[in-house]
């Protein structure tokens, strides 16, 4: 389904569109002409020229109007339509980054492509959680690179993306102990009965048996099926030959990939455990692989997160939020070449109660294949500003509250919240994913004490410096990953639905969020402790996501945008 700007079967043109709207937005394009009468724009592309109508969204992010996009011949001076290779061609950066943005541009277009040959649900509204979840088939709307899943080929993707939906067994090793580590909830045997069902554990222990190793011996580890593919010929090879691993085939429940590619839901019972598998292909900016420290970290982090939420009221009365807990982690061969490669982290899945629906706060964004928004039913229930008023105070206060009252921040962003509702109605809000996206200021906490330990979890954090893992010394830190994910590349997505869809101003959505975070304010007593966090900055610092493709020059990795919030005037709409 498309997004509110998208052109339905255009794949070319919302690539064309997010890319040069990166560009401008982190300061690699320049605008020339802010706009004419008829309101195009002009752009300066490395040497190249460009126009395009537009105006300046929220935090600085362009608003391009779809199909608007012109490059200029520099032979003849005429206009023509965007060409993904020769806008490629102007960007300013080294030619191997070049090559390697428009190898994976063009990647995600084949993808795009491919997924509107598959069966797309009638409704996504009416779907449980764990289908909306690999449904929710639009992947990043800011990042030009939203699909290109680099090491999937057309098949790779309609056995294991998403979209498909295909249901598929995991492939299990059993690898000696000495090169591996465990950060279980229970014993080993015990906690393997009861993830995976007395029937489909004593047959891995029996193929074990076969193998001649014990769970004594050797440590039970999952491997997504292509990673397996990728791994068994290549870095796994010495190792099964000499015996470090034994190979036991598919066994267990069938999974399904979710809307993050490497998370997976168990197809017969979506209730169990989600399950996050290293995958060595790269999407967006990263390489999908689990990052080595953060394994067996996850469990003590998820612990301490939980136990913050459970002891503080507020969670359960004001600004009521749920942690979905990372509880389990198997990290092998640490500091070796398959670290990171092989490993297994378990998630509980969301706990709904009867008559809840649970969206990923992503779907808020997106269009249905009636044309109506996906919260269209909820809006025409519940009208526009209540429901708006309801969905912000149940999205951004409880992420806001956490960080200014406790000190933590997490990367709150539309794949990490799930918005439960109640005859679409919000009602509460989940978090997940903490394992790379928590940070905290030591100084801030309320109860230092019960920090993990994680020196003893990990050496690698003994005398680790301010920035370097989970802490900061600086809560502008905290504030910057708040706004950053959870308004910069989140909320911004829904002021567009709903300034499209029903003519209410991004700027009024924005007021909305200053006067509630006003209110906060002036409800929260320490008001020195509330000022480190101020939202009404003029300007904020956020992350350049592109150009950390482009540019090994890490200064260009953050740049300053305006910020909504500290407008001196507000809009006169409501």
């Amino acid at each position: 389904m498309p997004l509110p700007l998208d052109l339905p079967g255009q794949s070319d043109e919302r690539v064309l569109r997010q890319l040069v709207s990166a560009l401008i937005f982190e300061g690699v394009a320049r605008v020339d002409d802010p706009g004419s009468n008829d309101g195009t724009t002009r752009l300066q592309i490395g040497t190249g020229e460009a126009r395009a109508r537009m105006h300046q969204g929220p935090f600085g992010r362009p608003r391009m109007a779809p199909g608007s996009l012109q490059l200029r011949c520099p032979e003849t001076r005429a206009w023509t339509g965007g060409a993904l290779d020769r806008l490629v061609e102007l960007v300013p950066a080294p030619e191997a980054a070049r090559l390697t943005l428009l190898k994976e541009l063009q990647s995600t277009i084949v993808f795009l492509e491919q997924d509107s040959t598959l069966p797309q649900p009638g409704d996504r509204r009416l779907l449980p959680f764990d289908r909306l979840d690999c449904a929710l088939s639009e992947a990043h709307p800011y990042h030009p690179c939203f699909k290109s899943r680099t090491g999937f080929t057309l098949e790779d993707n309609a056995l294991f993306g998403p979209e498909a939906a295909r249901p598929f067994r995991l492939h299990w090793l059993a690898v000696a102990r000495v090169h591996v580590r465990e950060a279980l909830p229970t014993a080993v045997e015990t906690f393997w009965r009861n993830e995976l069902g007395e029937a489909h554990a004593a047959r891995l222990f029996s193929r074990m048996k076969r193998k001649g190793v014990s769970l004594d011996s050797h440590a039970l580890v999952p491997l997504h099926p292509w990673q397996w593919r990728h791994l068994k010929d290549g870095l796994l090879a010495d190792w099964i030959a000499d015996g470090r691993v034994a190979s036991l085939g598919e066994n267990g429940d069938p999974y399904r990939a979710t809307q993050s590619i490497r998370t997976l839901i168990n197809h017969a019972d979506p209730a169990r455990a989600h399950v996050k598998l290293p995958l060595d292909i790269v999407n967006t900016s990263s390489m999908r692989v689990l990052e080595p420290h953060s394994i067996v970290t996850a469990p003590h982090l998820s612990r301490w997160l939980a136990g913050l939420v459970a002891d503080d009221e507020n969670f359960r009365s004001r600004y009521p939020l749920d942690i979905l807990q990372e509880y389990a982690g198997i990290r092998v061969d640490a500091h070796g070449p398959l670290d990171g490669k092989l490993g297994l982290m378990l998630r509980e899945s969301p706990k709904i109660l009867p008559g809840e629906q649970a969206v990923p706060f992503n779907a808020l964004m997106m269009t249905e294949a009636d044309g109506k928004p996906f919260i269209a039913p909820f809006i025409a229930r519940h009208g526009l500003l209540p429901w708006l008023h309801r969905m912000l105070e149940v999205a951004v206060l409880p992420v806001w509250h956490l960080m200014v009252h406790h000190g933590v921040a997490l990367e709150a962003h539309g794949q990490n919240m799930i918005l439960v509702l109640r005859n679409g109605w919000p009602e509460r809000l989940i978090l997940r994913d903490f394992h790379e996206s928590v940070e905290f200021c030591p100084a801030l906490l309320r109860h230092p004490q019960d920090l993990p330990d994680f020196a003893a979890i990990d050496p690698v954090y003994d005398g680790a410096p301010s920035d370097a893992y989970y802490w900061t010394d600086h809560a502008n830190e905290l504030r910057e990953l708040v706004m950053d994910c959870l308004f910069i590349y989140c909320l911004t997505e829904v002021s567009l639905l709903i300034e499209t869809a029903y003519g209410l101003s991004e700027q009024a959505f924005w007021d909305l969020v200053s006067e509630l975070l006003d209110s906060y304010g002036a409800q929260y007593p320490d008001k020195a402790r509330l000022a480190l966090f101020a939202h009404d900055s003029t300007e904020i610092s956020t992350e350049s996501l592109l150009s950390r493709k482009l540019f090994r020059d890490r200064s260009l990795y953050r740049h300053r945008v305006p910020n909504p919030l500290g407008l001196k005037e507000r809009s006169d709409q409501p």
